[in-house]
């Protein structure tokens, strides 16, 4: 029999091959789209240097949290004493309530910081607050940057929940990574001040690799680290036990400040940057082989 699967139309560059792309042969392939698109578009926006605020999705400004508070309180008063959905909601609604100070904390820190870089004279040597660019502590960073009328970052990730980008990035620099690693690459690699404010899983993740690539001089530059919120760090994490058990050494415990005041966060970061980038050449960054 003739094999009818002959057709005159011309077939497609393998680049656009749509099922090619998504296939596991060309996982490479989309890794090194995440590496060279974001670079292209940062240079054409003059982004060159960031202060990464990292924290929870989950924790909504002060206003919200105690509105949200309200409401579960009434329902709970009003409802069945036996009803644990509305205990349970009244439960999360007390713990957002009690962590919202930080929300706040983080968005004027991040509207003071974005104030300050707007007055550098060399455009190259500005800082640009990044988050993740979700809900919570991240919105309140991009929230603060907004306020002070300076363009943020939003490295986003493809996610089953949390996905929605906040609404103060602007559109030239949302970006949405399927690759945890390459999103976390661009974190590292633009990155010359570093502020973690209270989060859960991701936060910490983020937090002990960017440290852990310091320790180890994977990562070379100056890069100060403030974990914002004694009252939260202290309570979940004990450093000097690392350094008490030998897991560490005295000098790690130098890779990051805790900090209650803003305004000595701020002085501090401000510092830091103005002796290691603002008053040095400016050397602009380079991905080898891209």
């Amino acid at each position: 029999m003739k094999d009818t699967n002959y057709t005159n139309e011309w077939p497609p560059k393998a680049y656009k091959n749509l099922e090619f792309l998504n296939s596991s042969q060309a996982r490479h392939v989309r890794i090194l789209c995440e590496l060279a698109e974001p670079k292209k578009r940062l240079k054409r926006m003059g982004v060159y240097n960031t202060i990464a605020f990292f924290g929870s999705a989950r924790i909504p400004d002060s206003n919200t949290a105690r509105e949200h508070l309200t409401v579960a309180e009434k329902e709970a008063a009003e409802g069945k004493p036996d009803d644990e959905a509305l205990a349970q909601r009244l439960r999360v609604a007390k713990r957002h309530m009690r962590a919202s100070k930080y929300h706040d904390m983080a968005m004027e820190l991040a509207r003071q910081l974005a104030e300050w870089s707007k007055t550098i004279t060399d455009p190259k040597k500005r800082f640009f607050i990044c988050t993740g660019g979700g809900d919570g502590m991240m919105r309140a960073a991009n929230h603060g940057a907004y306020l002070a009328d300076q363009p943020s970052v939003g490295l986003g990730i493809s996610l089953p929940f949390e996905q929605e980008l906040n609404p103060y990035i602007p559109h030239d620099l949302q970006f949405e990574f399927h690759y945890f690693m390459i999103r976390k690459y661009w974190f590292a690699y633009m990155a010359k001040a570093m502020v973690a404010t209270p989060g859960g899983f991701g936060t910490m993740d983020e937090l002990f690799e960017i440290m852990t690539l310091i320790q180890t001089h994977k990562i070379q530059k100056r890069m100060p680290i403030v974990l914002l919120g004694s009252e939260f760090w202290n309570d979940i994490l004990n450093f000097e036990a690392f350094r008490d058990w030998g897991m560490i050494s005295d000098e790690d415990l130098n890779l990051f400040r805790i900090m209650d005041d803003i305004d000595e966060a701020r002085d501090w970061i401000i510092e830091e940057l103005t002796t290691h980038y603002v008053n040095k050449p400016h050397v602009e960054p380079t991905i080898p082989g891209i």
